[in-house]
């Protein structure tokens, strides 16, 4: 399995693969990863094959594993890095003996209904497709070998078929205003204790510290600090500086989960000025740039064992990051006006975060002191 998108991760508790066989196929035996369930072997006797299930669903073994049981790029607890971010941590691999199968590439059925969970329903797979049969090199790289048979299946994310709300928001400020912009009121969600008590957590004494000490029935299920936007995750942009030839800003995203730590973060920004960034501190930096003329997006990310971890929400405080960006002015473009210096769109670990609306903006004061 590649992870090709540039800049979402498939994070914990990991990928779960599923299909349907074409025939009575079976798995005799798996390296790498497993099955959630064995189902009905009860017409074999002694060997018992490791999974009987038409519909198998195979998960990444965990980190750890014994080595007689692990193949290359495996065992990672089903977590992908993205392609963007590292590539190197982008692919997982497994291998199962299939058995009730035919024997060439005539007789061998291809498998169907492609299913790909993380654990939510966001990806969605096409048809199996047979392709051109892999090939293998030898460890002098003298000799290849080819595959009996290869097919490939691409499934594709969708953000709106994940969740019902955005994860993450964007709050604004500037040196120029004295206004702080929120987030949107209930952007991931409202507060309702009538109806669901318990969706989020009161950070003022006793509640907080009984979170700590009691444990959690599912670890990977959010659980924010009680605020207006109710959102996991809080970026806010704000307007440093102003020189006669750069401008600055700082970005602080602020974790509001008591569950999680994001590991490998990311932020993709969408701003005009990015063709014109100077200096950039405390963070990785890349372009992205599907259109070669425009340069508008850029991809930002933590540096490794220093801020690549967002700490999650805790008794002493919130997890946060800072990023700073400085720009070096275009006066045919340049201005404080209508907004201009805060961003066109924000994605984190690749989820499009709720905006402010621009009529809500600070704005430039109409006059200033001498």
């Amino acid at each position: 399995m590649y992870n090709f998108q540039q800049y979402r991760h498939i994070q914990a508790p990991g990928w779960s693969l599923g299909w349907t066989w074409a025939e009575k196929e079976l798995i005799w035996n798996m390296i790498g990863s497993q099955t959630t369930e064995q189902g009905d072997c009860s017409r074999f006797k002694g060997n018992i094959p490791h999974c009987c299930k038409k519909d198998p669903t195979v998960v990444d073994l965990l980190p750890g594993t014994p080595y007689n049981q692990q193949v290359a790029n495996c065992c990672k607890g089903g977590v992908l890095n993205s392609w963007g971010q590292d590539p190197a941590n982008a692919a997982s691999s497994f291998q199962l003996s299939v058995g009730a199968a035919g024997t060439t590439n005539k007789t061998v059925r291809v498998p169907r209904n492609f299913t790909l969970k993380t654990p939510g329903p966001g990806y969605t797979c096409g048809p199996t497709k047979v392709s051109k049969p892999s090939t293998f090199f030898s460890q002098d790289g003298r000799r290849v070998t080819q595959a009996m048979m290869t097919w490939n299946v691409i499934c594709t994310y969708s953000q709106f078929l994940d969740q019902k709300a955005p994860t993450c928001c964007v709050s604004l400020s500037s040196f120029y205003n004295d206004t702080i912009v929120p987030c949107p009121t209930c952007t991931c969600g409202c507060q309702n204790n009538s109806t669901q008590p318990g969706n989020c957590v009161d950070p003022n004494p006793p509640y907080l510290p009984s979170i700590f000490s009691s444990p959690a029935k599912n670890s990977y299920a959010p659980l924010v600090k009680c605020t207006s936007h109710m959102c996991p995750i809080r970026i806010h942009w704000h307007v440093k500086l102003n020189s006669k030839e750069y401008w600055q800003v700082q970005v602080t995203i602020t974790n509001f989960n008591y569950r999680m730590n994001y590991t490998q973060w990311n932020l993709v920004v969408q701003h005009p000025n990015f063709d014109n960034l100077t200096q950039f501190f405390g963070f990785n930096y890349k372009p992205l740039t599907p259109y070669a003329s425009i340069n508008d997006t850029a991809m930002l990310w933590g540096i490794k064992f220093y801020n690549d971890v967002l700490m999650q929400a805790g008794p002493l405080g919130l997890g946060n990051v800072q990023l700073e960006l400085l720009f070096r002015k275009d006066k045919s473009t340049f201005t404080f006006e209508k907004g201009w210096a805060f961003p066109r769109r924000i994605y984190f670990n690749g989820d499009n975060c709720g905006m402010p609306p621009p009529d809500a903006y600070p704005y430039l004061p109409k006059t200033s002191s001498r």
